[in-house]
């Protein structure tokens, strides 16, 4: 009885952030509590999520949503992918007046894929989008999450936390099977930019239909 209302309470608290950023209650937070327990899960979220924060600060949301998206393909876990691949294509779109090449959906399923055909596939469509800097960040957080670059400045030990955060996050989603939800970026709360995303995407799936 006392586990099930700590875990409550836990989870409310995992919850509160989220809510307020982005509108919605993710569908991870039960799973963390869980697999973490209420007390670590509590701890954990409360040191790492100001960083995380301070990374969007620091990199600005698409390079940081791009790498977190990067991080949960390379570790197999959709549902973290889905959040900030959709979140990248809301953000891409709110800054470019576009979409980029590939939605959520479509780089989703690159979960599980080898990682040069993945690094390959994303390189593409970056260049396609206009984003060829961007393929820098991809490889150097590819280098520094197989030890083939040593952390060197204050950007390395950046991406080196979303690494470690996300290997958490990633084994919490996989672990749990849990379905994606919606964007996780402050943008989710912005409906007119959505229901212009999927009225594009629409758009542009009738035309390749076509």
């Amino acid at each position: 009885m006392i586990r099930k209302g700590l875990n409550r309470f836990a989870i409310s608290v995992l919850e509160a952030t989220p809510k307020h950023l982005w509108g919605f209650l993710p569908r991870l937070m039960p799973v963390i509590v869980e697999r973490l327990g209420p007390v670590r899960a509590i701890r954990w979220f409360l040191w790492n999520i100001p960083r995380y924060e301070r990374t969007l600060k620091a990199f600005g949301g698409l390079r940081t949503h791009l790498l977190s998206t990067t991080i949960s393909l390379i570790n197999g876990c959709r549902y973290c992918a889905f959040g900030h691949a959709y979140a990248l294509e809301l953000i891409y779109l709110r800054d470019r007046g576009t979409m980029l090449p590939l939605d959520e959906y479509a780089l989703i399923e690159l979960c599980g894929v080898e990682r040069d055909e993945m690094r390959r596939r994303l390189a593409e469509a970056l260049h396609q989008a206009d984003l060829d800097a961007e393929v820098a960040w991809i490889d150097r957080l590819i280098a520094l999450a197989t030890d083939a670059r040593k952390p060197a400045d204050r950007d390395d030990a950046r991406i080196v936390h979303l690494i470690d955060m996300f290997g958490v996050l990633n084994a919490c989603g996989i672990a749990g099977d849990v379905r994606p939800d919606q964007a996780h970026d402050p943008l989710n709360k912005d409906d007119a930019l959505k229901e212009r995303y999927a009225k594009l995407r629409a758009e542009s799936v009738a035309g390749d239909v076509a």
